[in-house]
């Protein structure tokens, strides 16, 4: 193939990718007249901006250029926030050789925990206090009952989504949870690989968790109802055997739990890949296998607000033998005990894959070389500074 060829084949097939429907279209045609008609709060402000200018000239970049043909190939940074489905990938391949590189060789659990319908509407006006109250009942209820039926302590993570396939608020947090735990002494690891817990005594639980909660927070002043509102709201809830509070069967083996979770771990709302078309009309987009859902520009982009987190909130939470202040006391305990179990060492996780730099990280995740010169096939590219631009962060 000649040079000419190649720079063809490259423009037809950035000319392809820029034909298909992104979110940047959706922000870029209709965010000013969004912005215009309805309030946004200062988060959801700056993931408007933050989409609208990923990987564009207003961040910057670098010029690469091919160290044999010489081509220049301009490429600018992202915008990295965490909202952005185009920036997810490689911190998500990090996240998952970080904890891979934690978690114990042994059986685990998946449990979703989902926040009652009659409490949405307390999640628009205190997202981070909900929120919260959601994480720790879930965290609380596992612990109680492992306490109480295992007199042992769980490693969970736990990861919030509060959205449906049709952009809905719908509140709810997956757990994977240790397929058992460290006894309290720290002499013996109890399994619980087949049953974790009775389904009915969990939604119990998490209903008295988030009751309790609840109350904390009107004590504090967090939750603006008089006597006649905070009655309304207890009497709207469901009864406890109407909370939903799913169990899963024990993941097959402790190497693929991460790897799952990873795939919720860094998801948006919405990606790219969901979108069949943009236009003036509306944004069209899949829900379930086929079928797909129409919406105007205006209510799409308030969807996709609806579940910006609040600022400095953490999405991803660790708790039990995984949280911070068991990393060197007891979770080394329950590995010495568990040792192998179900891990082959040629599966063991690669301990600087975590640091691991972009471009590798980038080939394990596509299967191609990104600094390898798509126009000669053989010279590598070299970053350095855009001329015309000042702000030149490493990349991607």
């Amino acid at each position: 193939m000649s040079a000419t060829e190649a720079v063809r084949g490259l423009a037809a097939r950035l000319a392809r990718k820029k034909s298909l429907p992104s979110l940047l279209d959706v922000f870029r045609r209709h965010g000013a007249d969004f912005r215009a008609r309805h309030a946004v709060t200062p988060e959801q402000s700056r993931v408007l901006h933050a989409i609208q200018v990923c990987r564009t000239a207003a961040l910057g970049g670098h010029l690469y250029v091919c160290d044999r043909c010489g081509v220049k190939l301009p490429l600018y940074n992202s915008c990295r926030n965490r909202h952005c489905p185009e920036c997810q990938a490689l911190d998500q391949a990090r996240w998952i050789a970080a904890r891979e590189a934690r978690i114990l060789p042994v059986g685990h659990h998946h449990v979703v925990f989902t926040l009652p319908a009659e409490l949405r509407a307390l999640a628009r006006r205190d997202p981070r206090g909900i929120y919260a109250l959601l994480f720790d009942a879930a965290a609380h209820t596992l612990a109680l009952l492992a306490e109480r039926r295992l007199h042992a302590q769980l490693g969970v993570t736990a990861v919030l989504h509060t959205w449906t396939r049709e952009l809905s608020l719908h509140p709810h947090v997956h757990c994977v949870v240790t397929a058992g735990g460290l006894s309290k002494d720290g002499k013996r690891w109890k399994d619980a690989t087949r049953f974790l817990f009775p389904v009915a005594e969990m939604k119990a639980v998490f209903r008295g968790q988030i009751l309790a909660g609840l109350a904390r927070m009107r004590e504090l002043g967090r939750l603006a109802l008089d006597e006649a509102a905070w009655r309304a709201l207890l009497a709207s809830l469901p009864k406890k055997k109407r909370w939903v509070v799913f169990i899963e069967r024990p993941f097959g083996r402790s190497t693929h739990v991460i790897r799952y979770l990873g795939r919720y771990t860094h998801r948006v709302a919405i990606s790219d890949a969901r979108l069949i078309s943009v236009d003036d009309r509306g944004v069209t987009f899949r829900t379930r296998g086929d079928e797909r859902a129409t919406l105007a520009p205006d209510e799409f982009i308030g969807r996709f607000l609806l579940h910006v987190l609040p600022r400095g909130f953490h999405k991803i939470r660790h708790f039990g033998l995984y949280s911070a202040a068991a990393v060197g006391t007891r979770l080394p305990i329950a590995r010495s005990l568990v040792g192998d179990g179900d891990r082959e060492r040629t599966e063991d996780a690669d301990p600087e894959a975590a640091s691991e730099g972009w471009a590798s990280l980038l080939e394990k995740l596509t299967g191609e070389d990104p600094l390898l010169c798509p126009i000669c096939g053989r010279g590598r590219l070299i970053a350095a500074p855009l001329p015309d631009h000042r702000r030149s962060r490493g990349p991607p």
